[in-house]
């Protein structure tokens, strides 16, 4: 015991590591002195229950927090870990306050937290205790805070594709001997929009299993037990936590499921959750698997010729094009992005979104899959739950707080833009150009999912007519004036006005008992 306090008492660095941040390489743990800085990690009840998180979302964080500490120790560190299960503070910042008196250190090293909301804490927690906090560039990423600020520096709009441009080049990424883009385009999104027809997908690969050992077997009772009134089941839990596991999802991904992922990232089908996606979102967002072996890997599959760069193109665009840019318009824009709320929608989330209970066959379809698995491919997100919300005028903080609750690759820095920005609308216009409205007819000509369903998505009125056209319609009236001087709404907006004045109102009519009886 006295050599333990002897060691705290003479602690040069306290090295924050989060839940978020299981990289070894982690800037954090630059010149880390295994003789005199200790590494601070904590469980704390707080960061799973303020939003009501998903069984699973707490599950894999837990897990990977643990395998991290446990490899961390075995290469020599001292790990000052804290366990929900041995009794601790409610918050990050409560946890922090103890192990500075513990330990004393002269200063505090972190890379920066994935939540606005935590680095508040921590910053505030190293002011009062007046320790030093000294928050390092996070090179996970291919672009800083400050790098988005500067490219967004005297820019009337921001757009992902002028940014994820500037990545291309400055890293080289698919681009030929001159620094042009192969191929000669920039973005093969056009070539990326696929639906499987009547015949469906046909066999799909298998997904690779992973082993829940070790600290995944005591997170999955210990969350079972204390959070059983959680949303979410842990019965299929099959996600890595671990460097080694993210690796090998990796690999299965880029053999059996790329090649194909770009024609038909954006279809869906019943029953079929997971059809050529990554499921590599979580292994990023948890700093599991590094984003420049992800994208060199996809690369190589293109060269090589294993897969179509149409496919390759579309898979780094979501890595090296949206994951920095959201990243860039979080901090850039927060706090004061939390509260916007563009199209002043104030409607309460359906009761539905935390059962599936519905008879409308693709929200039941996409929210049972979420509840089961904590995961749903981004058209789902954006094309269905999104979609269906943002018509039906619920509160988008409200919509936010779900998607950061129930999925299990959900962090603030990326999450929120998704949600808040390309789905809600919710951001004037920062994170897209236009608001993803669309009718039923949409989600019938990319899914099967109209056939199992008693609406018909071509219809707006109605006994059977499908809820997403009726509130399509109603959205493009009650917003009219708003996004009128929106080039990319005219034709949407020019249909419109082709509905006569009876057929207008008969629709508001019925959107809004919609809303009566769903809100």
């Amino acid at each position: 015991m006295s050599d333990l306090v002897a060691k705290q008492d003479n602690t040069r660095r306290l090295v924050v590591v989060l839940g978020d941040q299981l990289n070894a390489n982690s800037a954090a743990l630059d010149d880390f002195d295994k003789a005199r800085d200790v590494i601070w990690m904590a469980e704390v009840d707080d960061e799973s229950t303020h939003v009501w998180t998903h069984k699973a979302r707490i599950a894999l964080f837990l897990a990977a927090m643990r395998h991290f500490r446990d490899s961390r120790r075995t290469d020599g560190y001292e790990v000052d870990y804290r366990q929900l299960d041995e009794g601790t503070e409610s918050s990050l910042g409560e946890e922090l306050q103890l192990a500075i008196r513990r330990h004393r250190p002269e200063r505090i090293v972190m890379v920066q937290a994935g939540e606005y909301r935590v680095q508040q804490q921590i910053e505030q927690t190293a002011d009062t205790a007046g320790v030093p906090l000294e928050v390092r560039d996070d090179r996970h990423f291919y672009s800083t805070p400050d790098e988005f600020a500067q490219h967004a520096k005297g820019r009337k709009q921001l757009r992902l594709e002028f940014f994820y441009r500037e990545l291309r080049k400055k890293h080289q990424v698919l681009l030929d001997d001159n620094g042009e883009p192969l191929g000669g385009a920039w973005n093969y999104d056009s070539a990326n929009r696929d639906s499987f027809g009547k015949q469906g997908p046909g066999q799909l690969p298998e997904l690779p299993a992973f082993r829940s050992h070790g600290p995944t077997q005591d997170v999955l009772k210990l969350v079972a037990d204390r959070f059983g009134s959680h949303p979410g089941e842990l019965e299929d839990f099959n996600w890595p936590t671990t460097p080694g596991q993210a690796e090998r999802a990796l690999e299965e991904f880029i053999e059996h499921r790329l090649p194909t992922f770009g024609q038909y990232q954006d279809a869906l089908c019943t029953d079929e959750p997971f059809l050529y996606h990554s499921l590599l979102a979580s292994s990023l967002n948890l700093k599991l698997l590094d984003p420049q072996k992800v994208v060199a890997a996809a690369e190589e599959a293109y060269h090589s010729g294993h897969a179509p760069l149409a496919s390759v193109e579309g898979f780094i665009r979501q890595i090296l094009g949206w994951r920095e840019y959201v990243r860039g318009i979080y901090w850039h824009f927060m706090p004061e992005y939390l509260e916007r709320n563009a199209l002043a929608a104030r409607g309460p989330l359906p009761d539905f979104y935390w059962t599936g209970k519905t008879d409308m066959h693709c929200l039941s379809q996409v929210i049972e899959q979420t509840l089961r698995y904590g995961y749903a491919h981004h058209i789902q997100r954006l094309m269905v739950t999104g979609l269906f919300a943002m018509l039906l005028g619920v509160d988008p903080r409200q919509v936010h707080e779900w998607y950061l609750a129930v999925y299990v690759d959900a962090v603030e820095w990326v999450e929120l833009p998704n949600t808040l920005g390309m789905s809600q609308y919710a951001d004037r216009g920062v994170m897209a150009s236009k608001p993803y409205c669309a009718s039923g007819n949409y989600i019938n000509r990319m899914s099967n999912y109209c056939a199992g369903c008693r609406y018909n998505p071509s219809k707006a009125t109605g006994d059977d007519a499908c809820p997403f056209t009726t509130l399509y319609w109603d959205f493009l009236a009650r917003h009219q004036k708003r996004l009128s001087g929106n080039n990319r709404m005219t034709m949407q907006l020019k249909n419109l006005e082709r509905k006569s004045s009876e057929e207008l109102k008969e629709i508001r009519e019925q959107a809004k008992a919609l809303r009566e009886r769903l809100l």
